[in-house]
């Protein structure tokens, strides 16, 4: 993979208030195994220390058909993505979007892997960014839960979820879990560091 997974949890604060932008992220897709499943929706929310700079959400046409028990989840049709951007214009924009920006995903593994791998597809070079995994953010930062599946993350937090297994949704709500988890850790950061 070409992404570095930042995972010294202890400077983050010292690198949100530095004025780094970050890319929340989210992909919905037609199965698990990158290599053989498609993206068919890309979501984001690039931030910095501010708020909020700009949105990105797209669905993408996966030139297949949808299965049911993908559509069951994030409720996205074959109908709906049928006249979408194929892979490589919809990445092309992504790619644009994101620039050298952090990226963030919960469980960032899946979705670089998609990412990355439907770049390589589409003959794009595969991205580079740093990247951060939320899920093993809020694992370190809350060891007892014992559960750190997103939606549970905003329900613990208290963040409003409008539209749960959406790309855009998805993705504004990692944004939310990490900045409040980075604001939990404040103090361990600072003893840490």
């Amino acid at each position: 993979m070409a992404n570095r997974i930042i995972d010294d949890f202890r400077k983050l604060q010292i690198l949100l208030d530095s004025g780094a932008n970050f890319i929340a992220f989210d992909t919905e897709t037609t199965g698990l195994n990158a290599g053989s499943d498609r993206i068919i929706e890309i979501g984001a929310v690039k931030f910095d220390k501010n708020g909020i700079i700009d949105k990105f959400e797209t669905l993408v046409n996966p030139q297949k058909s949808i299965p049911a028990e993908c559509t069951a989840i994030n409720h996205i049709t074959n109908e709906m993505i049928k006249d979408a951007p194929l892979s490589k214009d919809a990445l092309s924009d992504f790619v644009e979007f994101i620039k050298d920006g952090i990226l963030i995903a919960h469980n960032a593994g899946f979705d670089l892997g998609f990412l990355n791998e439907e770049c390589v597809r589409a003959k794009l070079s595969e991205t580079k960014n740093k990247a951060l995994d939320t899920l093993t953010l809020v694992r370190w930062a809350y060891p007892l839960l014992g559960k750190y599946n997103l939606q549970l993350m905003a329900a613990l937090m208290d963040i409003k979820v409008n539209d749960a297994h959406r790309a855009y949704d998805d993705a504004r709500v990692c944004m939310e879990v990490f900045l409040k988890t980075v604001a939990d850790t404040k103090s361990i950061q600072k003893k840490e560091a």
